[in-house]
């Protein structure tokens, strides 16, 4: 790019055009001052916003990396240790599995306080990165997921107001209703917008369940499967485009689980999704741990309570095979039904047929046989 000097810029420089002064000045590469100090991201930043996602997203991790230290530090096993306890150290083997170096780091005799200080800052503000962007973003896109197609809703919902959601409109009260309440009794609804009925955060919304069904007789049937927490899970972990399915992926950019390689739905990822959903379709402005009114870290736990639970093993292995086959198709492990009559099967039967027949047991066999007759 070219630069032209104004002579009322530089009313105070010689008239001589060929003054030093005056002519085009260059410094070295290799001992030019950088005038701008470059601003590089620190990959525990990156690290903390996909352990927000996939691990936990309300850990103060600096607690966390102490708390885990102090244990580690103990040769006790952990058999004395709480339920609450045992969660949190599961959490703490995790970030050290997801963030390479970073046992080493904190186990280093050389490491001071200040620098384990310095780590928990930079993966926790990759945790409130993530958490922030991906209220701000579900915020508007959430609108057009609960608009019944050709539909509109009435009143409207804008995309950045929120004032006028949770059980103050009647399409997100209808997905905010917990279960084993009816949204359509009047009186119902009149207690839930005046805050009679006060939702705890294990009071699960019906949105949970696909089709906004529930069965209090079965209630794992359709738990977790509503196509709007699909649709929020797409948006966050693939991309926003890989939300509608009917039109070919206009992604730009590696989507944040191709960025960690991620190929399985985790279940804290799920309850992380569920979480950021309800709070979206909520009036609540602010998404905060201390929000007693939403209690969104206490929704979250709960979750993690069942998917936890060892007598649910089964129930949520399923459900997770089910996420995979949604949302890591390539990665998913189909149930394969054997092809007895098929091709390849008939060529295998046919090669160990005639395998049987010229191995020596068979030819001793058939021997015996001609000897007996």
């Amino acid at each position: 790019m070219m630069v032209r000097r104004t002579r009322e810029a530089d009313a105070d420089l010689p008239e001589n055009p060929d003054h030093p002064s005056l002519l085009p000045s260059f410094e070295s590469a290799l001992t030019a001052v950088s005038r701008k100090r470059p601003r590089l991201s620190d990959p525990l930043v990156g690290h903390g916003r996909h352990f927000c996602r996939t691990v936990h997203p309300f850990c103060n991790i600096n607690s966390l990396l102490i708390n885990g230290l102090l244990r580690m530090s103990d040769e006790s096993d952990d058999q004395h240790l709480t339920g609450n306890e045992l969660r949190e150290q599961k959490i703490f083997l995790s970030l050290l599995c997801m963030v390479p170096g970073l046992k080493d780091r904190l186990t280093d005799k050389d490491s001071s306080e200040e620098e384990i200080e310095i780590i928990s800052q930079l993966i926790q503000k990759g945790v409130s990165g993530a958490r922030s962007d991906d209220t701000k973003s579900i915020k508007g896109a959430i609108v057009e997921w609960i608009t019944p197609q050709g539909q509109q809703l009435s009143p409207q919902l804008h995309r950045n107001i929120k004032s006028n959601r949770g059980f103050n409109h009647h399409r997100t009260g209808q997905l905010l209703c917990p279960t084993g309440l009816d949204w359509e009794d009047e009186e119902t609804r009149a207690k839930l917008r005046n805050g009679d009925i006060h939702i705890a955060g294990d009071h699960w919304p019906i949105f949970l369940y696909a089709d906004c069904i529930y069965n209090a007789e079965d209630p794992w049937m359709g738990l977790f499967k509503n196509n709007v927490l699909i649709s929020a899970y797409k948006y966050v972990f693939t991309s926003p485009s890989s939300v509608d399915t009917n039109a070919e992926s206009r992604a730009t950019h590696s989507g944040n689980a191709r960025l960690h390689g991620m190929l399985h739905v985790t279940p804290a990822s799920v309850a992380y999704i569920a979480t950021q959903v309800r709070f979206a379709l909520s009036s609540q402005a602010i998404f905060s741990r201390t929000d007693i009114t939403s209690d969104s870290e206490g929704f979250f736990n709960s979750v993690m309570d069942l998917f936890e639970d060892p007598d649910e093993i089964e129930d949520v292995n399923s459900l997770l095979a089910w996420w995979d086959s949604k949302i890591f198709p390539a990665s998913a492990t189909p149930t394969r039904i054997p092809a007895k009559n098929g091709a390849l099967a008939k060529i295998r039967q046919r090669r160990a047929a005639l395998k049987h027949q010229m191995s020596p047991s068979s030819s001793r066999s058939e021997g015996q046989a001609n000897a007996d007759n």
